[in-house]
């Protein structure tokens, strides 16, 4: 499963997330909550008016056209039941239905394991995992060496194992049994306080949890994204991780976020100049050296240049 890339480190205890969160779906609970953040005080580059629904949708159309949509990610995109049209590779996906059996907590562990090592080897240790112990319960009683010795292929075990016994045992505790459907009955701020109180946890992840498992409309931002909104001078050149996933929450339409962070992503993996890897030789495919994202980028600061010449 690829989900947005977050760095794990050793586990320690976390404070609850006060990251600002983006405005609710329609379909979300309606909550006053949701709204809070919306608040101009809380607008990190208030005076900053891109990215526009037009420009949005534009790149959304271009890496559509360029890459085609990700079959990866088509299975969550038919969990969301979105009215999309003219993806030609819906049809050759067998898994389109693999997402109906997985639960909120799988979701959240197989991000968990997909950090800072590959798509493959992260796959790979969560099948091991599941096949290895059949429920949740077995993980939380198992001694943690059996579990570092199931997920090793998938990279950092002892601290992945930790990270996962720990938000094993917290929801326990917590619930009284091993289940996060209960999520999916709160609004995004609830969710987001309930998910980041789990030691390890991140404001990734959490907006990972929130896109694909609980199918609401938010932008997660990892390192691909990251770069790519900066090359398309979507946030300020001095713009952090935190703030750039805050903005882009803004600026970005609600039904273009899912669609769009998905294409970004595997664009990111793909054009290593417009991702800033220091190169136009691509990873897995061809991509030419003036791809739509680098020639929009052109443009903007064509115009900004424009914009500075005395009349």
């Amino acid at each position: 499963m690829t989900k947005v890339r977050e760095t794990l480190k050793t586990p320690k205890r976390k404070k609850p997330d006060d990251q600002s969160s983006p405005s609710p779906s329609p379909s979300s609970k309606s909550s006053k909550k949701d709204n809070v953040s919306a608040t101009p005080s809380n607008e990190p580059f208030p005076d900053f008016s891109r990215p526009t629904a037009e420009e949005c949708r534009t790149v959304r159309d271009d890496l559509l056209a360029l890459h085609g949509f990700p079959k990866e990610f088509i299975k969550y995109r038919k969990q969301r039941s979105l009215d999309h049209i003219g993806y030609e590779n819906d049809d050759d996906d067998s898994s389109g239905n693999e997402c109906c059996n997985e639960s909120v907590l799988d979701g959240l562990i197989s991000t968990i394991l997909s950090q800072n090592t590959t798509e493959t080897n992260s796959q790979k240790a969560f099948a091991s995992l599941k096949s290895s112990f059949p429920t949740w319960e077995c993980v939380l009683a198992a001694d943690a060496k059996l579990v570092e010795d199931t997920i090793r292929c998938g990279g950092l075990a002892p601290t992945k194992t930790s990270c996962i016994k720990g938000i094993l045992s917290s929801l326990f505790q917590k619930k009284g049994n091993l289940c996060l459907e209960y999520l999916r009955e709160l609004s995004i701020e609830e969710i987001k306080r309930e998910l980041s109180c789990f030691r390890g946890i991140g404001p990734k992840t959490v907006a990972c949890v929130l896109m694909f498992q609980l199918q609401r409309d938010d932008f997660p931002v990892d390192t691909h994204i990251f770069q790519i909104a900066k090359t398309l001078h979507w946030v300020p050149a001095a713009a952090d991780v935190k703030k750039t996933y805050i903005h882009l929450n803004r600026r970005i339409p609600d039904d273009l976020k899912f669609d769009l962070n998905c294409l970004i992503y595997t664009h990111g993996k793909v054009c290593r100049e417009c991702s800033g890897k220091g190169s136009n030789k691509p990873k897995k495919e061809q991509c030419d050296k003036l791809c739509p994202l680098l020639r929009q980028s052109s443009n903007v600061i064509q115009q900004q240049q424009t914009q500075c010449i005395p009349t």
